[in-house]
């Protein structure tokens, strides 16, 4: 018995592949090379550089000047970390590596506003030569013709209130009003200078939140007379 021929459409053997289809992988354009360029001769290799630090030495003072500018506009209860750095224009770490926390910052910033406020208030009186002048500088501080403002007085009553809370800040607090004592008494004697100094902030809160014309000047500076009293 023989094996069956093979019909003549089957061929026997594998087709030849195309002249169009070639067997091995394209060579790489010669535009896209295999491997990275050597680095020119004479080039070191180097790190990508670090941004330079910024150079701010007044950075721990333009912190405090903005806390005590954050305090005057939201308070001591609306004074935050992110509010200070923005207002001051530096980064959060900033905050934290310039102070120990916020009750320092705040304590800072009230010593420099106390610092501020006693040496407008010692300027007040440099022209102050009798009894007359005094009366005449003290109604001026009264009525805000030396150097303080609605703002100024807003930060003192929110250290007021802060002081009341924390005893830590009543050293603030002491060291103000005893500068501002010292001050009167070049001028009349300590326990009316006791006196006048209480007077000035009393009148000056009355001024500032009442809703309705308060005191005229006349009248304040006739105040004022009466607790100087005469001249001795």
């Amino acid at each position: 018995m023989t094996a069956r021929a093979r019909p003549a459409d089957l061929p026997t053997t594998t087709p030849a592949r195309p002249a169009d289809h070639p067997t091995t992988t394209p060579a790489r354009p010669a535009d896209h090379p295999t491997t990275t360029p050597a680095r020119p001769a004479g080039v070191a290799e180097t790190a990508p550089a670090r941004q330079a630090r910024r150079f701010d030495p007044e950075r721990r003072s333009r912190i405090i000047d903005a806390t005590v500018d954050v305090i005057a506009e939201h308070g001591v209860a609306g004074t935050t970390h992110r509010r200070i750095a923005a207002a001051a224009d530096v980064p959060l770490g900033s905050l934290t590596y310039h102070f120990d926390g916020l009750d320092d910052l705040l304590a800072q910033a009230f010593r420099r506003h106390a610092e501020r406020m006693s040496r407008s208030y010692e300027a007040a009186f440099d022209a102050v030569a009798d009894r007359e002048q005094l009366i005449d500088a003290v109604t001026d501080l009264i009525h805000g013709d030396a150097d303080a403002d609605p703002r100024d007085w807003a930060v003192a009553y929110e250290l007021y209130l802060a002081a009341l809370r924390d005893p830590a800040l009543r050293s603030v607090t002491e060291s103000w009003m005893r500068t501002s004592r010292s001050v009167l008494e070049r001028f009349i004697d300590p326990t009316t200078a006791r006196g006048v100094d209480a007077l000035i902030e009393g009148l000056v809160m009355h001024k500032t939140l009442a809703t309705t014309a308060g005191a005229t000047r006349a009248e304040t500076r006739e105040i004022v007379a009466r607790q100087v009293g005469e001249t001795p």
